[in-house]
């Protein structure tokens, strides 16, 4: 499988400026064949193929006097800005059959020099490399000084340079990973995801929401009413944007660290890892919003797939429809919708509940059930061949006729050829 290996890297002030011209170089060819492409469908012509629009925004781009200084980055951080485009538009394309799974995609947009994030591509064409003494060489860049929080499994096939909205870079080398299957784990978990404990396991297990967005609110908002008092162009209000993006990354990082230590713990102590399929878009237009986001639980079920994936263990995701929260994990009883207020219940059958932990356990059974139908359980009865007395064709009927007595095949199962399983 492909994993994405991220690393801090630290260009000096010239290599700053070499990315810089990358990045604004492959914003206008985007943007340029963006534009050539709307336009062809405003006159009623036909839909640019890639290979006339790298012709037109590239090659013959570079010879006149506007478009000159296209040829001072490498050609392969060009190609691969149009590569984002088709992508974009086959994404857009498939997505309004409904090809594409998810929600509708919209068509692309221009991209513009304020984005926060900015971001070049370099494949194996680039021949870019990592030199012995650990440094990263780019064409027409340098040589990047990396910091190696771990070695590279292997050659990587590509690499993204990224300059986030704090103004650090990164470099996101893609490689081809073998499986590490992990040594076979007797347990098998149903996770209950949820705000007042992000994860409540059906073995009883309790993980308390960490809340990160909800404990620097009083920081955030204290930088968001500084950068609301700053002058609109000043040098002061980009220090205070700095200064709020600085906030908001520092969540962030601190949020994805703490699943993948979850995540991974539970992978490793558990064969088979069973969650419900959250509706996060729908939820977060509630008066739940923040704090949907602040959960980070489609990050955290996404770590879940791709270790499960890696080591060798069983991952699904059960019917977002199931009523996990209203059906007796002991009798089976379904007992109708409760309010979020209610954590506990008891069923008529005598058993009290906790809302969370019987929620995970059924979605665990719920797990378990459509993974045997998945691995080849029976669904349905298999052939039987027919008894004898039933295979033929009126067989104690006497011959009215000179044409050949001869046995007619007769499907299996006992039905003729009409398949009706009559004469």
């Amino acid at each position: 499988m492909q994993l994405r290996y991220n690393y801090r890297v630290y260009p000096t002030l010239a290599q700053q400026q070499s990315l810089a011209r990358a990045f604004g170089c492959a914003r206008v060819v985007f943007n340029d064949a963006l534009r050539a492409r709307q336009e062809a469908r405003e006159q009623g012509l036909p839909y640019i193929s890639d290979g006339d629009l790298s012709k037109q925004v590239i090659t013959e781009a570079k010879t006149t006097p506007e478009r000159a200084w296209l040829g001072e980055v490498s050609a392969v951080v060009l190609q691969q800005a149009l590569a984002d485009l088709n992508l974009a538009y086959r994404n857009f394309f498939a997505s309004l059959p409904g090809k594409r799974k998810g929600r509708k995609v919209a068509p692309p947009r221009f991209r513009s020099r304020k984005d926060n994030r900015q971001a070049i591509r370099f494949t194996a064409n680039a021949r870019f490399k990592v030199m012995d003494n650990g440094r990263l060489r780019l064409p027409k860049i340098g040589d990047l000084a990396v910091r190696w929080s771990r070695a590279l499994p292997a050659a990587p096939s590509s690499v993204t340079i990224v300059m986030d909205a704090v103004g650090r870079y990164f470099a996101s080398f893609v490689v081809q990973v073998a499986d590490e299957p992990l040594p076979p784990a007797d347990a098998e978990v149903g996770i209950d995801l949820g705000l007042t404990h992000f994860a409540v396991l059906s073995d009883g297990t309790k993980v308390a929401a960490p809340q990160f967005l909800r404990k620097a609110a009083r920081k955030l908002r204290r930088l968001q009413q500084d950068l609301s008092r700053k002058q609109r162009g000043s040098n002061n209000r980009k220090k205070a944007v700095v200064a709020v993006a600085k906030a908001h990354a520092r969540v962030v990082d601190t949020r994805r660290d703490w699943q993948h230590k979850l995540s991974t713990e539970i992978i490793r102590d558990n064969q088979a890892v069973y969650v419900e399929d959250l509706c996060v878009t729908g939820l977060a237009r509630t008066r739940l919003a923040k704090s949907v986001h602040d959960a980070g639980w489609a990050g955290f079920t996404a770590m879940l797939e791709y270790k499960a994936a890696r080591y060798g263990r069983i991952f699904d995701k059960i019917d977002r429809f199931a009523p996990t929260s209203q059906t007796c994990s002991a009798c089976g009883r379904l007992d109708g919708p409760k309010p979020l207020n209610v954590r506990s219940w008891t069923c008529p059958c005598g058993a009290i509940h906790d809302r969370d932990v019987n929620a995970a356990i059924n979605v665990l059974a719920a797990g378990r059930a459509e993974s045997l139908n998945a691995c080849g359980a029976q669904v349905r009865p298999a052939p039987v061949p027919a008894p004898r007395e039933e295979a033929g064709i009126r067989p104690r009927a006497t011959p009215c006729s000179t044409r050949s007595t001869e046995a007619i095949p007769i499907p299996q199962g006992g039905e003729n050829v009409n398949g009706t399983g009559t004469p």
